[in-house]
């Protein structure tokens, strides 16, 4: 499902503790590369929706063991760079447009299982500081990372308030 500039539809998942630290995860054979969990949305698929399905599918989580802080108003876009482009697809997808949700874990750490779908995506996970992932994300990402940390952060400066931090 790539729309007519050839972007892929996709859900960004930012999950916070109570602490305010964010779940920040490794990908499997991705030579150290971290980033947040985030998946594609699915044809007649809400990005409600997907979120849910993509939060299952890479930690395990299911919708009673978050809840739902915010999302992004509209869609925050990245490019591919030019080598990760897949010549010969048609149409061609040229970089994914994203709507973010920032989610709060309601249950335990021990819930957070990389490996319940199957197929796991990352192979390790860590609790990091809010901004962290601005100076640790892939470049290409970068810009829609902070995009997106930044339309949150009042809502992740409430929850910190809320718990005493």
């Amino acid at each position: 499902m790539i729309d007519a500039d050839g972007f892929r539809p996709n859900v960004g998942i930012i999950l916070t503790n109570n602490a305010g630290r964010l779940l920040w995860a490794r990908r499997v054979n991705g030579q150290d590369a971290w980033q947040f969990p985030q998946g594609g949305i699915n044809e007649n698929e809400s990005p409600k929706e997907a979120l849910y399905r993509e939060l299952f599918e890479e930690v395990g989580l299911k919708p009673q063991d978050v809840e739902i802080l915010g999302c992004t108003r509209g869609w925050l876009r990245y490019r591919l760079p030019k080598r990760l482009i897949r010549q010969g697809n048609t149409p061609i997808c040229v970089g994914q447009k994203q709507k973010w949700f920032l989610l709060r874990l309601v249950a335990k750490d021990s819930s957070i299982d990389l490996e319940k779908f199957g197929h796991a995506e990352f192979d390790q996970w860590r609790w990091v500081s809010y901004w962290y992932p601005l100076g640790k994300v892939v470049a290409f990402k970068r810009d829609v990372y902070r995009r997106a940390l930044k339309e949150l952060s009042a809502l992740h400066s409430q929850l910190e308030t809320a718990y005493g931090q």
